[in-house]
C-alpha cells in the first residue's frame, strides 16, 4: 500500500512543478504590466521603478520564477497585487467555499444520477430506459450559465423562494447558508448527474450479465438484494474513481456559476486576479486548484486500490 502511494506522488509532484511552470509564464504573456496599475493614475517613473524593483517585475523571468517557488516551498505565495494582503489569506478564505459548492453539487450528483443509472440498467430497452438517457443528455447539453440565470428568474425573480446571489459561512447561518448555495449546487449537480448516470448505467449493464449474479438469482434471491448488493457492490469501482475525479474537476472549474451567482469563490477570485493582473493571486490560486485536483486523483487510485482486490493481488 505505502510503495503504491510513493509511486503515485512520484507522478504528482513533477506534474505539479511543470503545472506551475506554464501558469507563470504564461500568464506573462498576458497584456497590461501590474507596475503601471499599482504605481496609480499618475504613473510616476519612481514609483513604477520602486514596484517593480519591490516585486522582482525587472528581474529575467526565471529569476522571477525562482524567487516564487522560493516563497511557495517557504509557504509564501506573495502579495495581492491590489489588495495587499497575502495570497494564503485570500486563499483561505475562499477555498472553504468552493469546497462547500463542489460538495453540494456531488451530493446532488450522486443522489440523482446513481440512482437513475441504476434504474436505466435494470430496465434496459423500456421507456424508463430511454427517457433516463433523454434526461442525462439534456443535462450534458444544457450550458450551466443558461441553467443559472433561468433558476434565478424563475425561482428568485418570479417565486422569491430562494436568494438571486450572495453567501453566507454555514458557521453563521447554516439556514441561510443551504438558501443561498442550493441553487448554484443544482446548476453543477446536474451536469455531473449525467455524467454519473451514464457511467452508472454501463457498469451496471456489464455486472449484471456476470455469472455470479445469475447465480444469485438463481438460488431464489429477491431482486432488490441481488441489484443492491451483488450487482451494485461490484460496479461501484468505476464511479468511486469517476466521483473523485469529478470532485477535483469542481473545485478549479465553477468559475462561470460562482460569477452568475456572486459567490465568493476560487472562480470569482481568478476572474477579479486577471482582470487586474494580479500576478500573484493568479499563481497561487492555479497552483492551488492544480494541487487539489492531483490530491483528489491521489485519492481516487487509493480508492481503487483498497475496493479492488484484483489490484492488491497484483503487487
Amino acid at each position: 500500500m505505502l510503495s503504491f502511494i510513493l509511486r503515485r506522488l512520484a507522478i504528482a509532484v513533477p506534474t505539479l512543478i511543470l503545472v506551475s511552470v506554464f501558469v507563470f509564464t504564461l500568464q506573462k504573456l498576458l497584456p497590461g504590466d501590474p507596475a503601471l496599475i499599482l504605481a496609480g493614475e499618475d504613473r510616476d517613473p519612481a514609483a513604477i521603478e520602486f514596484v517593480r524593483e519591490k516585486y522582482h517585475l525587472n528581474e529575467p523571468i526565471i529569476t522571477q520564477y525562482a524567487y516564487w517557488v522560493q516563497g511557495v516551498v517557504q509557504g509564501d505565495m506573495g502579495v495581492s497585487l491590489r489588495t495587499n494582503q497575502p495570497v494564503l489569506t485570500l486563499i483561505g478564505d475562499k477555498l472553504p467555499v468552493t469546497i462547500q459548492l463542489a460538495a453540494m453539487a456531488l451530493i446532488i450528483a450522486f443522489v440523482i444520477g446513481v440512482p437513475a443509472g441504476i434504474l436505466s440498467a435494470v430496465k434496459k430497452g423500456t421507456a424508463i430506459d430511454y427517457a433516463a438517457n433523454i434526461v442525462a443528455l439534456s443535462g450534458l447539453s444544457i450550458p450551466n450559465f443558461w441553467l443559472g440565470i433561468m433558476l434565478i428568474l424563475l425561482v428568485s425573480v418570479q417565486l422569491g423562494w430562494l436568494p438571486a446571489s450572495g453567501y453566507e459561512s454555514p458557521f453563521v447561518d447554516p439556514l441561510r447558508s443551504l438558501e443561498t448555495m442550493i441553487m448554484p449546487a443544482f446548476v453543477l449537480g446536474t451536469a455531473l448527474a449525467a455524467t454519473l448516470m451514464r457511467h452508472t448505467r454501463s457498469a451496471m449493464l456489464g455486472v449484471l450479465k456476470a455469472d455470479y449474479v445469475r447465480t444469485a438469482r438463481a438460488k431464489g434471491i429477491r431482486e432488490v438484494p441481488v441489484i443492491l448488493k451483488h450487482a451494485f457492490r461490484n460496479a461501484l469501482l468505476p464511479i468511486v474513481t469517476l466521483t473523485a475525479l469529478l470532485f477535483g474537476e469542481l473545485l478549479g472549474g465553477a468559475v462561470l456559476t460562482e460569477q452568475i451567482f456572486t459567490i465568493p469563490g476560487f472562480g470569482k477570485l481568478i476572474v477579479d486576479a486577471v482582470f487586474t493582473r494580479d500576478y500573484a493571486v493568479v499563481q497561487g490560486v492555479v497552483l492551488c486548484a492544480a494541487a487539489g485536483v492531483i490530491l483528489v486523483n491521489l485519492v481516487a487510485d487509493v480508492l481503487y486500490f483498497v475496493v479492488n482486490p484484483r489490484m492488491r493481488a497484483s503487487l
